[in-house]
């Protein structure tokens, strides 16, 4: 098994911990990979566009003239699409776009992600992570310390406290940085539905909790 350092929100490294070959130094599969943020970018897609044919534009009762006799092209209608204010041919319609993907081939998406991050170093693990107010300061200076302030950074902690939703509030005001809580309400402590392979793809820096790491291969384990 591959070991990682921890460090604490000093940046003082405090421990070395264990992380499983099999979820965070895999061969990553960049097949898999395209596939689930094709997924999901496909499945964001909203569907509403529409326009109106010409069976659905206003107007065009009535023949516009005659069809002999006054030099201009015949014509039986003004909702044609050839027409201003015409019906638009081969407009979008509304439509449900999904895509989907087996437990089997997200898991695998999601393994090879870390295992990118992992590989190039990228990967940071922290003891923990909570701020007892909300502080856009308190994170800058978290990210000063760790050398990634100009970098795009992805920060995960793994339950919502009010430690951690401190944290998530810290950053909002920061663009470059995307706090995610992976919980489902409370329901389920073993949801990891906030980890999702774009944004470990989209950020160059990923922060991990201890406690986090040990969700993860907990749940995709």
């Amino acid at each position: 098994m591959a070991q990682i350092n921890v460090y604490n929100k000093e940046f003082q490294e405090i421990d070395k911990i264990e992380i499983r070959d099999d979820i965070f130094n895999i061969e990553p599969n960049m097949d898999v990979l395209y596939r689930y943020v094709d997924m999901q970018l496909t499945n964001k897609r909203a569907g509403t566009a529409s326009t109106k044919t010409r069976a659905e534009v206003r107007g065009g009762g009535r023949k516009p003239w005659p069809q002999k006799h006054t030099g201009r092209a015949r014509a039986g209608s003004i909702r044609s699409p050839i027409f201003r204010h015409g019906g638009v041919a081969f407009g979008p319609k509304p439509k449900e776009y999904h895509k989907s993907l087996n437990k089997k081939m997200k898991k695998l998406a999601l393994k090879s992600a870390l295992s990118v991050r992992f590989r190039e170093n990228n990967l940071i693990i922290l003891d923990d992570l909570k701020f007892d107010n909300p502080k856009t300061k308190d994170m800058k200076e978290v990210l000063n310390k760790f050398g990634i302030e100009n970098k795009k950074v992805l920060i995960v902690l793994p339950y919502k406290e009010e430690g951690y939703k401190n944290v998530k509030l810290s950053a909002k005001n920061l663009p470059q940085v995307k706090v995610l809580i992976a919980d489902n309400s409370g329901q389920n402590k073993k949801n990891i539905d906030g980890l999702n392979v774009f944004d470990l793809i989209n950020n160059e820096k990923i922060v991990l909790t201890r406690e986090m790491v040990n969700k993860i291969e907990e749940v995709i384990g």
